[in-house]
C-alpha cells in the first residue's frame, strides 16, 4: 500500500469518525428543541409531523435527481418505513415527558432485542459472550426500572413504555435492513421520514381529530416556532446523511462505540439544560446497558 493511499484511508477514517460523532451530537441534543416546542404548546405528535414534513421537503430537494429510485421501492420497504417511523416518533414522545437519560438508556436496550430477533428471525446462533450481553442488558433494565426498590421490574410511566418500544423498533428495523441492502441511502432516509410523518398524522388525528391538525397552522405562524422546526429538520437530515456515510467507511464496532458518545452528550445536555440527574442505582444500570451494547457488537464483529 502506497503512502498516499494510506494517508487517504486515514483521512477517510477521521472524516467518518467525525461524521458519526456529529450524528451522535445531533441525537444527544435534539430532544431540547422538541421540549421547547412542547412548552410553547405543540404536542410531540404535532412537532414531529411538522419537523419531519420539513425533513421530507429537504430530502426531496437534495435527492430530486434520484427521486424516481426513491419512489419505486418494493412494497416490503414500507414495512421498514412503518417500523422505523414508530421508532423515531416513540423516541420523541418519550423524550418530551420522560427523563432524558432514563429514556436514552432504555432505548439503548436495543442490542438485547436485536440478539433475540436475530435468533428468532435470522436463525443466528448465540455464543457465550452474547448470552452475557443479554444478562447484562436485563440486569441494567431491572436496575433502571426498579431504582433499587423491591418491585417487579415494570415500566413506571408512559415514557418508559415508549422508550422501550422505540428500542425494540430500532432493533427490528436493523434486522429488516439486512433484507433491504438494495435500498439506497436516499431511499432509506426518505422512507424513515415518511414513516414518522404518516404515523404522526395518524396519532394526531386519533388524539384530537381534525382540530388537532388545524391547531398546528395557528401555532406555526410564529417565526420563533418556525425557526425551531427548521433547526430540528436540519439536524434530522444532516444526522441521517452523516451517520450513513460514517457506517460505510469504518468497522461496525468502532461505529457503535462512537455512537455511545450520544449518551455522554445527552447526559451533559440534560444536566445543564433540564437540570436532570440520575441516582447511583440508575447509573449502575446504565453502565450495564452500555457494556452489554459494546459486548454484543464486538462479538458480532468478530464472528
Amino acid at each position: 500500500m502506497s503512502l498516499s493511499h494510506k494517508q487517504k484511508t486515514s483521512r477517510q477514517k477521521y472524516t467518518a469518525s467525525a461524521a458519526l460523532i456529529y450524528g451522535a451530537l445531533c441525537w444527544g441534543v435534539i430532544w431540547y428543541p422538541y421540549r421547547l416546542l412542547n412548552d410553547i404548546g405543540l404536542s410531540g405528535a404535532q412537532s414531529s409531523l411538522l419537523s419531519y414534513s420539513l425533513a421530507l421537503l429537504m430530502g426531496s430537494a437534495l435527492f430530486w435527481r434520484r427521486i424516481r429510485h426513491v419512489i419505486h421501492v418494493p412494497a416490503s420497504a414500507y414495512w421498514l418505513s412503518l417500523v422505523a417511523g414508530w421508532t423515531n416518533l416513540a423516541y420523541v414522545l418519550a423524550i418530551i415527558d420522560g427523563e432524558v437519560m432514563r429514556v436514552m438508556l432504555l432505548f439503548y436496550l436495543s442490542p438485547l432485542w436485536t440478539l433475540l430477533l436475530a435468533r428468532i428471525w435470522l436463525h443466528e446462533p448465540w455464543h457465550k459472550p452474547q448470552l452475557l450481553a443479554i444478562a447484562l442488558s436485563l440486569l441494567g433494565a431491572v436496575l433502571m426500572l426498579t431504582n433499587g426498590q423491591w418491585m417487579w421490574p415494570w415500566p413506571q410511566s408512559t415514557s418508559d413504555w415508549l422508550a422501550l418500544s422505540a428500542g425494540i423498533g430500532f432493533s427490528l428495523s436493523n434486522v429488516m435492513t439486512r433484507f433491504s441492502t438494495h435500498l439506497t441511502i436516499a431511499a432509506k432516509g426518505m422512507l424513515v421520514w415518511l414513516g414518522v410523518f404518516g404515523l404522526s398524522l395518524l396519532v394526531l388525528l386519533w388524539q384530537s381529530g381534525v382540530d388537532g391538525v388545524a391547531f398546528i397552522t395557528i401555532n406555526t405562524l410564529s417565526p420563533h416556532v418556525a425557526m425551531i422546526l427548521v433547526l430540528i429538520a436540519l439536524l434530522l437530515v444532516s444526522a441521517t446523511l452523516f451517520v450513513q456515510y460514517g457506517v460505510t467507511k469504518i468497522p461496525a464496532i468502532q461505529a457503535s462505540v462512537l455512537f455511545m458518545t450520544e449518551l455522554i452528550v445527552a447526559a451533559i445536555a440534560a444536566y445543564f439544560l433540564a437540570h436532570e440527574t440520575m441516582s447511583a442505582i440508575e447509573l449502575l444500570g446504565g453502565c450495564c446497558i452500555i457494556a452489554a451494547g459494546i459486548l454484543s457488537v464486538s462479538v458480532g464483529e468478530s464472528d
